[in-house]
């Protein structure tokens, strides 16, 4: 795991390769509980036997909010950002979902740092994520995701 304690730190990893997380199941017990969370309860998410059925990839599938939602828990199994005051999940830009991830399926979270800037004290990091599918050639989405941290002067 990589340790972060400044901005000149991370500034060092500019356009760099930040890590790799550990592989994460998407199971139905955690798609429907983002069902039941988003109030999204899509078929295709929910419904195991119509899913069987009717659906292209024969099971029901991770919503793709879902998949997006995991890149704070992945993103600390990859880095370790200390010496903060506070950090805030600013955005996401130029964000694609490349396919779907069927359940039971492996994720993991590719991370890159694309861009920094010191706004008057405050680290603002543009992270390119790109959540890899296990046996997949493409992954589920690629973005930049934002954030910004202050750090403790």
């Amino acid at each position: 795991m990589l340790i972060i304690k400044s901005h000149q730190e991370f500034e060092s990893y500019l356009g760099k390769e930040l890590g790799i997380s550990n592989w994460h199941t998407i199971t139905q017990e955690q798609i429907n509980m983002f069902s039941d969370a988003t109030l999204d309860h899509q078929w295709i998410h929910t419904d195991i036997v119509r899913a069987e059925t009717e659906s292209p990839f024969k099971a029901t599938i991770a919503h793709g909010y879902l998949t997006l939602s995991l890149i704070p828990y992945l993103w600390k199994q990859v880095i370790d950002i200390q010496n903060l005051k506070m950090e805030i999940n600013y955005g996401i830009e130029s964000l694609r979902f490349a396919q779907p991830v069927i359940v039971n399926s492996e994720v993991r979270l590719k991370v890159k740092l694309a861009n920094i800037l010191n706004l008057r004290g405050v680290t603002k990091a543009t992270i390119t994520a790109e959540l890899e599918i296990n046996g997949q050639k493409k992954p589920a989405f690629t973005g930049d995701t934002v954030f910004l941290y202050h750090f403790i002067d």
